[in-house]
This record gives structure tokens, sequence and C-alpha cells, in this order.
């Protein structure tokens, strides 16, 4: 014991150790303070809502397993990354990091042979801890009884809490690297119909890089945007809960080569300022697998988006539409459905760049490693 107490106070909240001894097991319940390494021969358990605070790097080895604890409301497990913090996750294709539930099997073991997929849970099964949460210090549209606020609290995190603060002026601000990572099971109940997101992101800046992620079977939505200006290529949204993709509070980078398979509601909710800054993004080369989801496309009539290069298929209900192309802050171009008759699709007339046609238009290429590649499911 007098060996291994200062091994698990490094890998958790100190500076840059040396390599720790190999262990199975490391359960993580208070915050991180300081530069910290997990490392990839350590399953790291997540005891509860763990921040990287101001000033503070946590960075993550490729091939690491983190797995949150069981736990709704308050209780609720999550990694969230605090303004000022940063997170460093680079996985490889050979080696990705892997967020789940203490309930999945997954082991170095399966990495190491390259076996990605749960070996004992379903690619449907989610709820059973929170989710990856990344805030920053990039503007954001909101707004109170009092009138614009530029920053503001993520949905889920207690008030109290200062760490869940997001928004601010800084357009580059940068929150850190996040690729090939694969983010499992998560969406965590935090309150009357609130569940956490997959991957959040509030406020985010363009310094930050982020590429190739996967987020299978999130109850809630796969990935939502709260403003900030920060840019996702190569992004796998498998089995969501709620919706495929959401954005919020004009956020204003780009998205570009993905993949959305079977959401449970929309494919796309995407939805305008909520204060008086106005910004867009731009959505464009998705591969849309529509399946049960409900509206392919819901935008707001003061949304403000560019979506192009997008094709839809697996649409198996007439209820599934593109809600509003009214909306004069939203454009689309060479949107491809694969039916019969678009007009079936569309609520009101049917712009000239959305077509009928079978055409993919994601580059997948780079996202062989994911787990809904292995599956078949693209």
């Amino acid at each position: 014991m007098l060996f291994l107490l200062p091994l698990f106070m490094v890998a958790c909240g100190g500076d840059e150790p040396i390599d720790p001894q190999p262990t199975s097991n490391r359960i993580v319940n208070t915050n991180i303070k300081q530069n910290t390494t997990w490392y990839a021969d350590t399953i790291y358990q997540l005891g509860g809502r763990i921040a990287v605070e101001d000033g503070a790097t946590l960075t993550i080895q490729a091939g690491t397993i983190i797995k949150g604890e069981a736990g709704t409301g308050a209780n609720a497990t999550a990694l969230l990354i605090a303004r000022g913090g940063k997170l460093i996750a680079e996985g490889t294709a050979s080696m990705p990091i892997i967020f789940t539930s203490v309930a999945d099997e997954i082991s170095q073991a399966d990495i190491a042979a390259g076996n990605f997929a749960s070996p004992n849970l379903d690619p449907t099964i989610n709820g059973l801890w929170g989710g990856l949460i990344i805030l920053g210090n990039a503007p954001i549209s909101a707004s109170n009884t009092a009138g614009d606020v530029s920053s503001v609290q993520i949905e889920g995190i207690p008030t109290s809490d200062q760490n869940g603060l997001y928004g601010g002026t800084n357009t580059h601000d940068n929150s850190g690297i996040l690729s090939h990572i694969s983010i499992r099971h998560g969406g965590a109940n935090i309150g009357s119909g609130n569940e956490i997101n997959g991957l959040t992101l509030g406020g985010v800046g363009f310094g930050t890089s982020i590429n190739n992620i996967e987020i299978v079977a999130n109850q809630d939505d796969a990935i939502e945007f709260f403003g900030g200006t920060v840019s996702v290529s190569y992004l796998v949204s498998w089995n969501a809960g709620d919706d495929g993709i959401d954005t919020d509070q004009s956020w204003a980078g780009d998205l570009n080569n993905f993949v959305v398979i079977n959401p449970a509601n929309h494919c796309f909710e995407l939805d305008g300022p909520e204060g008086s800054y106005e910004n867009g993004h731009n959505i464009s080369y998705g591969d849309i697998y529509v399946g049960g989801g409900s509206d392919l496309i819901n935008v707001d009539q003061n949304s403000i988006v560019n979506l192009s290069h997008l094709y839809f298929t697996d649409i198996t209900s007439t209820n599934s539409k593109i809600n509003r192309v009214t909306a004069p802050g939203v454009t689309f171009n060479n949107i491809i459905l694969n039916v019969d008759t678009v007009a079936n699709y569309v609520n009101g007339a049917v712009p000239s760049t959305v077509v009928a046609g079978q055409i993919l238009k994601a580059n997948t290429s780079t996202l062989g490693w994911t787990w809904a590649a292995q599956a078949g499911k693209f």
C-alpha cells in the first residue's frame, strides 16, 4: 500500500510522472487541478463528475479505457473540461481511446487485438453513465430576462459548480485535442427529461482540434454544440436516443465528413440564436441512415446554417421530413434523398437543390476503426 498510494496520486492529480506499474483499475473521484496523464495500461473509473479545472491539462494516452460508474441526477458521472482547462486525448486508428460504462467488459486486450466493440453490451444500450463535456471561452448567443449574457451554466451541472460555466469572447480559445475517441452507452438522466449528451461542446473555441470521434448509444443527443467556434471532422453518431446532431446558441464552426446512423428523434436539430449575437455554421459531406428517425432536418425560423452535400437513406416513413424550407438563414445545396418522391419528405415547396438519388457524400476512409464501421453499418 505504501508503494501504490503515490502512484494513485500521480495518475489522478499530479505532474507528469514516470510510467506507473500496470494495474487493472484506478478510481478517480476528485477534480484534476494540475497537469495529469492517464496511461493505457490502466482502466480509469470515474467515481463522479470529474472536472479538469482552469489551468490544468489532462493528457490521455492512445489506447486508454475510461469507464463511468452508474449514477443519475447529482450523482451522474462525467468528465468535464472546464474553461481554461485542456484535454489532450489523441488516440489512433489502431489504439483508440474508449469512454464507456463500468458495465462494459472491454479491456486492454481487446484494444490490442483490434476488437473495439463491446464484448457484452449491445450498441443500443444507453444511459449507463454520463458523458464527455468540454467548455470554453468562445462566443455564445444567450440571454436571460435582463438581456444578453456572455456566459451561462451548461445544462445538468449545478450552478454552485463554477466549472460548469461556458462562453466568452475568445474565438480562438483552445480546449485541447480530441482524436480517435469512442464514447459509448452514456446519457445518464440528470433531471426530469434531461440527459447528458455523448459529447457536449459549450463555447469551445476554434483553437481546439476535434476529429475522428464516435458516439454510440447515448440516451440523449450524440453531440450538441452550444455556441462556440470549434470545427469537427470525421464523426460517427450511432443509435442516439434523441438527435444525431444538435446545434444551439449560434455555433459558428464547420462539421464535415460524418455519418449519422439511426437516431431516435431528429437526424439534425439546428436551433437559432438565443440572444442578439448571430452567427451560423456549415454542415457538409454527410451520410445519414435515417431508420426510424423523425425529422430529417429540423430548424427554427431564425436558424442560420448552410447544409450541403448530404445523403439521406434508409428512410422508412413519410413522417421523416425536412420540417422547414422557409427559414431565411438556412440554405440547402446538393441534398439527396434516397426516395421516389421528394415532395413527400419536405414540408413546403421543395428547393431545387433537394433531389432524389443514391450517392454517398461522406469520406469515411478514416473511420474504419469505429465500432460502427466494424459492425458494417456504413
